[in-house]
């Protein structure tokens, strides 16, 4: 594998799926990666996985909404590796989200929940981890985001919202940042097949999914672009939504 991210400590917030194969990647690239997860159990096993393969990873809980518990991950990475070059923003309220229905039905209780972790957690790991990416002479954020920003869904409205709600926070971070050397962008995933979505696999067929109908995605799909995107190849992309759904949407 290569070598782009050779040095860089990086802080994945928000293990599972997705953030577990982003870890392993960044990891497997060079990078010191900090997994921070709520399930902090999980992140402990996937951190054991990428030292027995010779890679430099540490495990960490993390409460995505809870200020203190990202203060005491960037710290950590700060303490341990001596400073902070990336973080990816990588976790959402999936309770909140099985009862997300639309702007006449949906409860206040999961509404509020969806904003709290989904767009605060995301601002909360953004105004946390910068400064110590600041103080590195610049880097790169990187939030995942979804279809569910720009596509009508009829189901979800808060989770919607508030991934469009980073996409603004993105690209607020470019703006306001990208002269001191901090790149901001989104990755949008289509379905992505992971051991927390087993149903997917009996229940939608891949011929209905995007434009590429020989399968659904999987999560090194969006490893390897998250990885290009951290490292110097990346160097000239910055507030950018990048959606690696298949073709499940089309954006000029």
């Amino acid at each position: 594998m290569m070598q782009r991210l050779d040095g860089k400590v990086i802080l994945v917030a928000g293990g599972g799926g997705i953030g577990d194969e982003l870890a392993r990647r960044y990891a497997g690239e060079g990078a010191h990666v900090v997994l921070g997860d709520i399930a902090s159990d999980r992140a402990q096993a996937v951190a054991e996985d990428i030292q027995r393969v010779g890679g430099e990873a540490t495990a960490t809980h993390l409460d995505g909404a809870d200020e203190q518990s990202i203060a005491a991950a960037v710290a950590l990475a700060c303490e341990k590796y001596g400073g902070l070059d990336g973080l990816h923003a990588n976790f959402a309220s999936f309770s909140a989200l099985q009862h997300d229905t639309d702007v006449l039905d949906v409860s206040l209780e999961v509404f509020d929940e969806t904003i709290r972790v989904d767009l605060r957690g995301y601002f909360l790991c953004t105004r946390l981890a910068l400064p110590a990416i600041l103080a590195r002479g610049g880097g790169t954020i990187l939030y995942t985001s979804s279809g569910g920003a720009y596509v009508g869904f009829p189901r979800r409205v808060a989770y919607g919202m508030s991934k469009s709600g980073v996409h603004s926070l993105m690209r607020h971070v470019s703006g306001r940042y990208g002269a001191q050397g901090v790149r901001a962008n989104c990755i949008a995933p289509g379905i992505i097949m992971h051991d927390r979505w087993p149903e997917w696999s009996s229940q939608t067929p891949a011929e209905n999914i995007g434009h590429i109908k020989s399968r659904f995605g999987r999560p090194d799909d969006i490893a390897s672009i998250s990885a290009l995107l951290m490292s110097d190849e990346g160097s000239f992309i910055t507030a950018q939504v990048i959606s690696v759904d298949g073709g499940l949407t089309m954006r000029a």
